[in-house]
Order: C-alpha cells, then sequence, then structure tokens
C-alpha cells in the first residue's frame, strides 16, 4: 500500500514539473515584453539605460535556459517572483484573490454534485417513463450552454426581470449565488450522466436481485447496496472536472465582475504580466493535483479489492 501512495506522489510531483515547464515555454514564447509595456512608456520619463537595468533586475537580460533554472528553484523555495506591473510579490497578490476564487469553486461543486444526484436518484426511482426520460435528459442539456451566456441570462432573468438580486453591491453571499449557479449547471452535467449510467449498470448486477428478493424496498437496495458501487466511477469524472471547475470560476468571475484569479488574470494577460501568469497556471494545475491524487487514494479505502490489489503488488515488489 506504502508502494501504491508513493508512486502516486512521484506522479503528482511529475504532473506539476510538466505543467511548470509547458507554462514558462509557451509564456516566454509569447509576442511582447511586459517590461516595456509598463516602462518604456513616455509618461515615465525612463531612459533606455534604465529601461536596462529594470530588465537586468527582473533577471529578464539573462539567456532563457537560465531564467527557467532561476524561476524553478524559486517556486520550490516557495518564492513565485515579483508582478511586473503590480511592483509586488505575486504571493501578495494571490492571498488576496485566491480565496474568493477558492470558495466560489467549492460552494459551486458542492450544488453540482447535488444536481447530480438529484437527478440520478429521482431518475431511478422514478416509475413514469416519460419523466424518467426527461430527468435523463436533463445533463445533455445542461453541458451543452456555454458558461457565459448562461451567466448573462441569469443576471438578465433574476436581476433585470425579477429583481430579486441586484446588480450593483448585491452584498457578499448574495452576490454569490448567481455565479454559483453558473458554475455548478455545466459541471453539474457530466457528473449526472457518469452516476445514471453507473448506477443502471450496478442494477443489472445479481446481489441487487438477491437483495430485492429478500424483501428489500427499491429506494432502500439503491442506498444501501447500488449507490456505493456507482460512486467509484462517479468519483473519478468528478475529480477531472474540479480542472474544468476551476477554468470554469475563472470565466463565470469575469461575467459577474467578482474580485478573484479570474480578474487577476484577465490583467496579467492584458499586461503580459509572465510571473502572475505563471503563478496562476501551477496553482491551477496544482489543485487538479491534489484533486486527483485524493481521489486515487480514497480508491482503495471505497473498493476493497484495489486496496488488496495494492498491498499484492507492493508485496511481489519487495520479493
Amino acid at each position: 500500500m506504502s508502494r501504491y501512495v508513493s508512486g502516486r506522489f512521484g506522479q503528482a510531483l511529475l504532473v506539476l514539473w510538466a505543467a511548470f515547464t509547458v507554462s514558462f515555454i509557451l509564456l516566454q514564447v509569447l509576442p511582447g515584453d511586459a517590461i516595456l509595456i509598463k516602462f518604456q512608456n513616455p509618461d515615465m520619463g525612463l531612459s533606455p539605460a534604465q529601461i536596462a537595468d529594470m530588465r537586468a533586475a527582473y533577471g529578464a537580460d539573462v539567456p532563457v535556459w537560465q531564467q527557467y533554472l532561476h524561476t524553478l528553484g524559486d517556486f520550490l523555495r516557495g518564492s513565485l517572483g515579483y508582478s511586473i506591473q503590480a511592483g509586488v510579490p505575486v504571493t501578495e497578490l494571490l492571498s488576496s484573490n485566491f480565496p474568493p476564487t477558492l470558495r466560489l469553486a467549492l460552494f459551486g461543486f458542492a450544488l453540482a454534485a447535488v444536481v447530480a444526484f438529484a437527478l440520478a436518484f429521482l431518475s431511478s426511482l422514478l416509475h413514469f417513463g416519460w419523466l424518467k426520460n426527461t430527468l435523463q435528459a436533463v445533463p445533455s442539456l445542461f453541458i451543452s450552454i456555454p458558461t457565459f451566456w448562461l451567466g448573462i441570462a441569469l443576471i438578465q432573468f433574476f436581476s433585470f426581470h425579477l429583481r430579486w438580486i441586484p446588480v450593483i453591491n448585491p452584498g457578499e453571499w448574495v452576490g454569490l449565488i448567481l455565479p454559483i449557479i453558473t458554475l455548478a449547471i455545466p459541471i453539474s452535467a457530466p457528473l449526472a450522466q457518469i452516476l445514471i449510467r453507473s448506477i443502471d449498470q450496478v442494477q443489472t448486477q445479481p446481489f441487487v436481485a438477491v437483495a430485492r428478493a429478500k424483501g428489500a424496498s427499491r429506494s432502500g437496495v439503491l442506498w444501501r447496496h447500488v449507490a456505493r458501487n456507482a460512486l467509484l466511477p462517479a468519483l473519478t469524472i468528478a475529480g477531472l472536472l474540479f480542472g474544468e471547475l476551476i477554468a470554469g470560476a475563472l470565466i463565470t468571475e469575469t461575467v459577474f465582475g467578482l474580485n478573484g484569479l479570474g480578474q487577476l488574470t484577465q490583467q496579467a494577460v492584458n499586461n503580459q504580466d509572465v510571473a502572475v501568469l505563471q503563478a496562476i497556471v501551477v496553482i491551477s494545475a496544482a489543485a487538479f493535483v491534489a484533486i486527483n491524487l485524493l481521489v486515487d487514494l480514497l480508491y482503495p479505502l471505497l473498493d476493497p479489492r484495489l486496496k488488496a490489489s495494492a498491498s499484492k503488488n507492493s508485496r511481489g515488489a519487495t520479493a
């Protein structure tokens, strides 16, 4: 089991290194220069020699491979560099912008899970064929709705038409209602589809028929026997969806004008602030890797067969 865990941690570190390296290369080949964009402004009145000094101060005058090693070493030490546009450490920008994005992502994922489970279990319990087919078709509708369009539609309906949620100064928690719904609906669709398909497959297993023959109710069998076995594929897709959740949160924050990583990313792209963009990519990759690592570690706990297989492989490798 320890070999299984160490292997998963090794894979997670490899993915993080690959994300850092690929993002560094892509950001380096972007046209333009963030230092020139800021300091070559005539209003600042800097001479070419002073601009060259600024490039040297930010380490932009050394070869790319040296910049890569220096940036990688800073990341390993916990230093994410300095924002050229803001003139402050990137960690300071992230400390003020990451918590709102994390809060939006967590609440959005929680609502997405509730919607997905409700659609999956209701469609399994209902006896009316037409209603069951309607519920099973809802995820296909949800997944086809663009996030930005959904956010605009919700603002138009709930804010301008019904006037339930104000657009200007709605309050900290009231202002999160529409963004959470906007984020949750597209994410809930693939999760609901996997759950519905998994539940249908598990219900055809012999142990379900045995449980029903012993007098267990349909809902009781669904909750006690089917649900746990159907959760395994859904757990995998939930880990993969977390990456989309971060990307969806950035788009949602932009649509609703929320402070967070979305606004910070937009500003960094406009100003070509490479240090900020690099940090956002690595943090997003770290969140994605952490969630999937957690899913991998939970799998043996939910399925004893995987735990036994991991232990057997570990003993075989030791022998």
